[in-house]
């Protein structure tokens, strides 16, 4: 880990210096300019946009740190230089990406500081390592290293699996909103951490380092500008969980729901009728759960317990719908002879994308939407 000699020659420098200046070029993009210039119709958590703008940061300093090794002829001086800035990474550039992963879900404001705890003991390891020049510990750092990750990567996996429900459960669109591709970034996180405690040394493993990095930066910042902003409604509750409805049993939600009724004595489900389907008010883009809950007269616990109760979700109430519409269209647009796209009837049924829609007719309907349309003619 800490005896890697830096390839002595003109390639190697130039895309060092190339991943130093683009992580600081990130940095600066991302703290200067206001709004995405690659999706400008997206608006960017700011949350994630900082974090990931002082891993960035952090990114380009380490690379100027691990710089002056290579006109560094004593051995001894070589492996403190590493030492330390093995350190440093661990004290920044790690808890920071974890921060940016974290960041990601919008669900709730998740903690930051066991990512600190978790790199706390490396970095006084290292440290100890640094001020008794001694190596007696790295073998330990390697095991709890690998540890820690194995850890981060059973929780975020609970933490994506929780987020998507919570996305499915208020959001009838989730484009731009889902963030399974987190797995790439940890994925592309770990394989730095990996080569970085297991790496064996010689050039090939500096230039896959270098490479590593320029992945990792060009797909922060396509995550970054593409990852649309969500603003968690408080919990009716008022405890501040986006889960509180998780904690009542099936029981106390159907006893609520038989119970409740609104302004005029009507059930939810006749309130969906008149205000959802009646009004198609499921075309509306980017319809929330919360709007919906408004437009009806409840609150957003009432109707997330109703679906619930359905066996469904919110988002696959509001897909069922649009698909039914889209289905509607298509044969009216074949009885009357008139030639139409099944994007244009897309559009036309609530959905910005064709591909959305295409998995969500899919998932619907148990067969292509152009299988379907060739069999309804």
């Amino acid at each position: 880990m800490y005896y890697q000699a830096i390839p002595q020659n003109i390639l190697f420098y130039l895309l060092y210096g190339g991943v130093t200046m683009m992580s600081l070029m990130a940095c600066c993009y991302l703290l200067l300019r206001r709004g995405n210039a690659f999706a400008p119709g997206i608006t960017t958590p700011q949350r994630l946009r900082r974090w990931t703008a002082a891993f960035f940061g952090f990114v380009a300093l380490g690379h100027l740190w691990y710089l002056p090794p290579v006109f560094v002829t004593s051995h001894e001086a070589l492996r403190m230089t590493l030492l330390i800035g093995a350190s440093l990474d661990f004290m920044f550039v790690f808890p920071l990406a974890f921060f940016v992963i974290i960041s990601m879900l919008q669900d709730h404001r998740r903690a930051l500081w066991p990512a600190v705890l978790l790199v706390m003991p490396v970095v006084m390891a290292l440290v100890w390592c640094c001020v008794s020049r001694s190596d007696a510990l790295v073998p330990v750092i390697y095991g709890y290293v690998m540890a820690m990750g194995l850890a981060f990567i059973i929780s975020m996996v609970l933490a994506l699996r929780k987020y998507g429900r919570w996305l499915r459960d208020n959001y009838a669109d989730l484009e731009h909103k889902e963030v399974w591709q987190s797995f790439v970034v940890l994925t592309a996180i770990l394989l730095l951490l990996g080569f970085y405690v297991f790496g064996v040394g010689g050039p090939a493993y500096e230039y896959i380092v270098q490479f590593c990095d320029i992945v990792l930066i060009a797909f922060l910042l396509w995550r970054v500008e593409t990852l649309q902003s969500l603003t968690p409604d408080p919990s009716p509750s008022g405890e501040g969980s986006e889960y509180a409805q998780d904690d009542v049993s099936l029981e106390e939600q159907s006893t609520s729901l038989a119970t409740w009724r609104g302004a005029g004595g009507e059930t939810i489900s006749s309130l969906l009728q008149q205000h959802c389907i009646e009004q198609q008010l499921f075309l509306q883009h980017d319809l929330t759960l919360q709007q919906l809950a408004k437009a009806v007269g409840t609150n957003r616990l009432y109707l997330g317990q109703y679906f619930s109760c359905q066996g469904t979700n919110y988002n696959t109430y509001i897909n069922d719908l649009r698909i039914r519409h889209f289905v509607s269209l298509y044969h009216e647009a074949v009885a009357n002879q008139r030639s139409v796209s099944a994007q244009q009837l897309a559009r036309e049924s609530g959905y910005r994308s064709y591909s959305t829609f295409g998995l969500a007719f899919k998932k619907r309907m148990g067969q292509s939407v152009t299988a379907w349309m060739s069999e309804a003619q």
